[in-house]
């Protein structure tokens, strides 16, 4: 019997490839030829796209792991490990991953195993007590990332309640745990979000939703207790999944590499190229709230994209906004923006810099920048009492803000 597997890959519910697995541990994906002679295709990935805005269907083989694009897929780090463990499959073995997991996936992508090869199941890869899509039908998951994470739907007999569905498709809330690292971070986080929201950023609908509230959690989750942080997928729509891909995605870069491989001002160029001015004016609204709060964490995996019309992106809704110096001593950006990543080094020069090498006009976003600075201080004094943060977080950002040169740039 052959040592070759095929997983399909469907984009918008239509098959436009697949991933085959071959002796050796090596994975090659191929668009079918339907979807490469598509004039209107719907785009999978930038990073499949060529410097003349067609098709790259010269693609290369991986060993052990899939490429970018579908290893950013799947989850990272405690997540990962965990959903390995519960699906039977080795955690460093990507095809098999998107084999067990591939039904709820991010965006509009689902990977289903071609009936009828069989060389899939060895010792070690797939779990031996039923299907890996049994084993892990209660562990659904949607942006990848390092918290614990799981789909989630509506509750429609209790009001505010969550249900984590046991088998089939997630829902539409991403249901986000409590930390066992850092405390109060659903609290924190959607603090932020709803500040983000106050200034204008687009950030979807977000919730604190009592533990005791969700159904369905596993029972592998042990004695955490409090509130989880809910936030309604921006994946999802009455008429089905809306394709989405993050940065690192774009860049073709793995999740590991996702604080090295790219600056803002790499973004700012594919924004400047791909999508609009709403878009642009939306991306310097977030880099200025993300410094103003002191969020260290916005790698490539937390900006992302989206297809609402299947073909031309947009900068996706905000998400994973959340005030990191209120835990760690750290005064750099996940990126950087032009010549510096620190937060006291972000001033109107340097977004004028940020602009220039992204090919950008510098005024209209240095009045989206005042605009946001002066909306944000405003905001943030009438309600920094009343958000969901501890009186320490709320004085760790005042004095952060102190500190912050466009602050004082802006008069404000």
């Amino acid at each position: 019997m052959p040592d070759v597997s095929i997983l399909e890959v469907q984009l918008h519910g239509s098959a436009i490839g697949s991933l085959t697995h071959v002796g050796g541990d090596r994975t090659l994906f191929a668009f079918n030829d339907a979807y490469i002679h598509d004039a209107r295709r719907p785009v999978l990935s930038l990073s499949f796209k060529d410097a003349f805005g067609g098709l790259i269907t010269d693609l290369p083989v991986t060993q052990r792991r899939v490429g970018p694009f579908f290893a950013n897929l799947l989850p990272e780090g405690p997540l990962r490990e965990y959903l390995a463990e519960r699906a039977g499959v080795n955690r460093e073995r990507e095809f098999f991953l998107l084999r067990a997991l591939g039904q709820d996936l991010p965006g509009a992508v689902a990977i289903e195993p071609v009936e009828g090869l069989v060389g899939l199941s060895k010792p070690g890869e797939l779990g031996e007590e039923g299907s890996s899509y049994e084993r892990a039908g209660a562990l659904r998951f949607s942006l990848a990332g390092v918290q614990l994470k799981f789909s989630a739907v509506r509750n429609r007999g209790r009001y505010g309640g969550l249900t984590i569905p046991a088998h089939g498709v997630g829902g539409e809330w991403i249901v986000k745990l409590p930390s066992t690292r850092f405390e109060g971070l659903p609290e924190n986080e959607f603090a932020m979000m709803e500040l983000a929201r106050a200034i204008g950023i687009d950030v979807p609908d977000t919730q604190l939703v009592d533990l005791d509230t969700i159904e369905g959690l596993p029972d592998a989750i042990g004695s955490v207790r409090g509130l989880a942080f809910a936030i309604r997928r921006f994946d999802r729509s009455p008429e089905g999944p809306v394709h989405v891909e993050d940065f690192a995605q774009v860049f073709g870069v793995y999740p590991e590499a996702k604080y090295q491989k790219a600056t803002l001002r790499n973004i700012a160029y594919v924004l400047s190229v791909e999508s609009d001015d709403q878009s642009i004016a939306e991306f310097v609204r977030r880099i200025v709230f993300n410094v103003l709060i002191g969020n260290a964490d916005m790698h490539l995996k937390n900006w992302s994209l989206i297809y609402r019309d299947r073909r031309k992106p947009a900068l996706a809704p905000a998400y994973d906004l959340v005030s990191t110096i209120a835990y760690l001593d750290d005064d750099s950006f996940a990126q950087k923006f032009a010549r510096s990543r620190r937060f006291v080094d972000f001033t109107y020069r340097e977004l004028g810099l940020l602009a220039d090498k992204a090919g950008l006009p510098r005024r209209p976003l240095a009045a989206v920048a005042r605009e946001t600075v002066e909306r944000f201080l405003q905001e943030w004094h009438a309600r920094k009492r009343h958000l969901s943060l501890p009186a320490s977080a709320v004085s760790t950002i005042d004095r952060h803000i102190a500190g912050l040169p466009i602050v004082r740039e802006t008069g404000a």
